[in-house]
């Protein structure tokens, strides 16, 4: 699947808007289990009323920093704050946090309003105010209607939402979700994304995200912070952190991509057949250059001023719809992946051309353990 960059609705982090304010800071943040290193010195700001999403493979340390942020795990180093306040000096019950988990936990012998307000009866709260809170609550999620429901008689989808309900009502300034949608199937999943960020910014709340799921992430997100082995290989809003990838993992991971190793000598990159200008030192560089910015072209047309043209012989294709992905042979050891619309695809024989603009420099990712 493509990820396209796209602009994510109301973001809090509009450039043409005030510096929203931040809620959360970690602040060089480590965590070994033994010698198993699983968080590298982490720093990351959590702004108010944001939807921040961690974003990383199996093993790379999101949801351990989660924990940290909810009290459940004790960082080895660094610190985490909240406003003025040292947050992991804290116990979890004293911190104005919440946690949605991948399994929501419902207690099956209470009722849908009963499971919301439990932690408020925990916490003896008046009879009256719980009632309240609940109802609240429940309205928000569009679940008042089966509030005397038990939760095996409702969906997977409406279970979720009584778990964010069961975590609203405690009004913290900060929900943390572990890939609370991983359990749903893939229609639900999509409409529980478009759901559950219509209600973060109605709550305005800030929710910090973890998931391992790449289009969750660009659907979602204000700003996506990529973990990779322990560590941040990038953050930013999900359109930059497409469009300019700041290395060939990020260019990798999210979407598809073309990695081009090239040779800079006078302002001309160089790799196999293919070159173009560019403004960087002489010497070895890498560029990521997205499928969908490769055109296929009409043989014979005229090449455009500043563009690069080249041939190239389809040696593979994959129908994705009105979309299709095919494999290009355009020299020995030049292959590109081009996206391409499925009524110029079919063709043995394909003239490419793309813009030098469109092929973006990245740093090499460096080997971890």
């Amino acid at each position: 699947m493509v990820f396209l960059p796209y602009s994510t609705a109301a973001s809090v982090l509009d450039t043409n808007a005030a510096t929203p304010k931040t809620l959360l800071s970690i602040h060089n943040v480590a965590k070994h289990f033994g010698k198993n290193i699983v968080l590298r010195n982490i720093s990351l700001d959590i702004a108010e009323g944001e939807f921040l999403t961690i974003l990383g493979e199996s093993g790379s340390g999101k949801t351990t920093l989660l924990r940290i942020v909810a009290g459940f795990e004790s960082a080895t180093a660094g610190e985490v704050w909240m406003g003025d306040e040292r947050l992991d000096q804290r116990p979890p019950y004293r911190r104005r946090v919440n946690t949605v988990f991948q399994h929501y936990a419902l207690f099956p012998h209470l009722t849908v309003e009963e499971n919301v307000g439990y932690g408020l009866r925990v916490a003896k709260r008046p009879d009256a105010e719980i009632k309240t809170r609940v109802e609240d609550a429940l309205a928000k999620v569009k679940m008042t209607a089966y509030a005397k429901v038990k939760p095996s008689k409702i969906s997977g989808g409406q279970q979720q939402r009584i778990a964010l309900a069961r975590a609203l009502v405690n009004r913290p300034k900060l929900l943390l979700l572990d890939e609370p949608l991983s359990a749903l199937d893939a229609n639900l999943r999509r409409q529980m994304q478009l759901e559950l960020k219509s209600l973060q910014r109605e709550v305005a709340i800030s929710f910090l995200f973890v998931t391992h799921d790449q289009e969750e992430a660009m659907v979602m997100s204000d700003r996506i912070a990529l973990l990779r082995s322990g560590e941040l290989e990038q953050v930013a809003a999900p359109r930059e952190i497409y469009s300019r990838p700041a290395t060939a993992y990020v260019a990798q991971f999210i979407g598809h991509t073309n990695l081009l190793e090239t040779e800079v000598r006078g302002g001309i990159a160089r790799c196999s057949s293919l070159s173009w200008p560019v403004q960087l030192a002489d010497g070895p560089a890498l560029f990521s250059l997205r499928p969908e910015n490769i055109a296929v072209v009409p043989p014979a047309t005229l090449v455009v001023s500043g563009r690069v043209r080249l041939p190239g012989r389809v040696v593979n294709q994959a129908f994705h719809g009105a979309t299709e992905l095919i494999r290009v042979q355009c020299a020995e050891e030049l292959v590109l992946i081009v996206r391409t619309p499925s009524s110029v695809a079919g063709h043995a024989e394909v003239e490419l051309e793309f813009s030098p603009a469109d092929a973006v420099p990245v740093r090499k990712s460096a080997e971890r353990n």
